[in-house]
């Protein structure tokens, strides 16, 4: 992925370049069509979204939550706690486009780039924070 895309996420805004490229190795975007769950609740999460385009609902049981658009990443809690999933999170946009990152390319981060992985750490603490999360 390239670099100068992350920088577009808030998540990623924070960072500077060289932490964005240490990290644009080890995501990839995706699109996503509508109707495709991206996260289901109650499964284990491997992996963290950033949605660059389109949206997505959250819903918890058959509760809707939350709608989701461009900036919003979800999947955080699941790999940093270690948890199952808390929330189902469909695809509503007919192109939804986000920039994953599995758990397993997270850790390469934490263990190559112990200070990156710490600054997108304090990033998602620092959104969670805002968004009253």
């Amino acid at each position: 992925m390239e670099e100068a895309r992350l920088k577009s996420a808030p998540l990623f805004a924070g960072l500077g370049k060289r932490e964005r490229k240490a990290l644009a190795m080890r995501t990839d975007s995706i699109e996503v069509p509508q109707g495709k769950q991206l996260a289901h609740e109650g499964d284990f999460a491997y992996e963290f979204f950033v949605i660059e385009k389109g949206t997505a609902e959250v819903t918890h049981g058959s509760e809707h939550v939350a709608d989701l658009g461009p900036g919003d990443f979800f999947g955080e809690m699941g790999i940093l706690g270690h948890k199952p999933r808390g929330a189902t999170v469909t695809a509503t946009s007919p192109s939804l486009e986000v920039i994953v990152m599995t758990e397993q390319a997270l850790r390469s981060l934490a263990r190559e780039e112990p200070e990156v992985a710490q600054r997108l750490k304090e990033e998602m603490e620092k959104r969670l924070a805002a968004d009253g999360g």
